[in-house]
């Protein structure tokens, strides 16, 4: 199984679901399923049981679930929400590149 496209720290934009719209920064990326874990996106609560020793107070917890990477687009900082292309520089180094030419990797 290869790498996936989208990487941690990426702005993201969802664009199937019911968080259609929303955009946010990836937290987690989880290779072996092909999901990522966005910034306020597909909130969930977890009931959580107290536990002291561990210093957790317990309650209801609100926290980021899954999304499948085919309904996330990544966001260009020039274009908004893209496709992009690898492309290889001139000095070697593997780049994305959205679908207008600009580089989105730094």
């Amino acid at each position: 199984m290869g790498a996936l496209p989208i990487r941690k720290n990426d702005q993201v934009q969802v664009i199937a679901g019911r968080d259609k719209g929303k955009s946010g920064r990836v937290l987690e990326v989880v290779p072996e399923k092909k999901q990522v874990f966005v910034e306020h996106v597909n909130m969930i609560k977890r009931h959580t049981k107290p536990n002291p020793s561990k210093q957790i107070r317990g309650g209801i917890l609100e926290k980021e679930g899954p999304i499948h990477v085919s309904n996330v687009a990544l966001v260009c900082s020039e274009c908004g929400p893209t496709r992009f292309q690898h492309r290889q520089m001139a000095d070697g180094k593997k780049v994305r590149v959205c679908t207008k030419g600009h580089i989105l990797d730094k």
